[in-house]
C-alpha cells in the first residue's frame, strides 16, 4: 500500500528558495511539495482551491505581510497547519506568529532535519518550537522584561522596519495603503513605546536587534 505523503504548499517570493526547498523536502519519502506560491494572493487562492496538510510560508511577501496572511488562512482553513519560515531571528516574529495560530517558526538557517521534523510535527497536529524559543517563552511566562520591539503591534513593527530601512513616511504610507497622517501617528507611538527620540535611534536599535536583513 502506498504511504500517504504530507502535502506541503511552499510560499516564498524567491524562486531559488522555492526550488531549494523542493529539492530538500522531497528527499524525504513522506513529503510532497504539492504547490508553490510567490505571493500572498496566490497562496490564499491555492489554499482555498486545493487540499494541503502544511503551509511553509515566508513572512516577507511582496503584497502582504506573512502574519496577515497567516490570520486569513486561519479563518479560511482553521485545521490547516502553517509554519513560518523566515530570515528574521526568532525573537523578532516567532512569538507573534505562535499567538496568531502558527504551528511553528523556523529561520532560514535551520538545518534540513529541523525543517523536516517541523513539517511532520505540524502535519500531525503538533507545534514545533525550538529549544531557543522554548527558553524565550519560559522567560516571558516568568515575567522577564520584553525587548522594546516586542511591545509593538504587528503594524508598528512593520513601520519601524521601514523607517529604519530609510523609507520616507510618504513612501511607507503608499506601500502600506495608509495616509501620511496615520504613518506619522504610528511613528509617534513607536518612539513612545520604545522610549527613543529620533529615527537615528530607531536605525541603531534595528541594526543591533537584527530587524533589518
Amino acid at each position: 500500500m502506498t504511504e500517504k505523503k504530507i502535502r506541503v504548499l511552499v510560499v516564498d517570493d524567491h524562486l531559488v528558495v522555492r526550488n531549494g526547498l523542493r529539492l530538500m523536502l522531497e528527499s524525504s519519502r513522506d513529503i510532497d511539495v504539492a504547490g508553490e506560491a510567490c505571493s500572498a494572493a496566490e497562496a490564499r487562492a491555492m489554499v482555498l482551491a486545493q487540499e494541503f496538510d502544511v503551509v511553509l510560508m515566508d513572512i516577507g511577501l511582496p503584497d502582504q505581510n506573512g502574519l496577515e496572511l497567516l490570520k486569513r488562512i486561519r479563518i479560511d482553513r482553521p485545521a490547516l497547519a502553517v509554519l513560518m519560515f523566515s530570515m528574521y531571528a526568532e525573537d523578532v516574529y516567532a512569538v507573534r506568529a505562535l499567538r496568531l495560530g502558527a504551528a511553528g517558526y523556523l529561520t532560514k538557517n535551520s538545518p534540513v532535519e529541523a525543517v523536516v521534523a517541523a513539517i511532520r510535527k505540524a502535519a500531525g497536529g503538533g507545534k514545533y518550537v525550538s529549544a531557543e524559543l522554548t527558553e524565550q517563552l519560559a522567560g516571558m511566562a516568568a515575567g522577564a522584561p520584553l525587548a522594546s520591539h516586542q511591545v509593538l503591534s504587528n503594524r508598528e513593527l512593520e513601520v519601524l522596519k521601514l523607517i529604519a530601512s530609510g523609507e520616507s513616511l510618504v513612501s511607507i504610507g503608499q506601500g502600506l495603503h495608509l495616509s501620511p497622517n496615520t504613518v506619522t501617528t504610528y511613528r509617534a507611538r513607536i518612539l513612545e513605546k520604545m522610549n527613543v527620540g529620533s529615527n537615528v535611534e530607531l536605525v541603531r536599535y534595528a541594526l543591533e536587534h537584527g530587524l533589518l536583513v
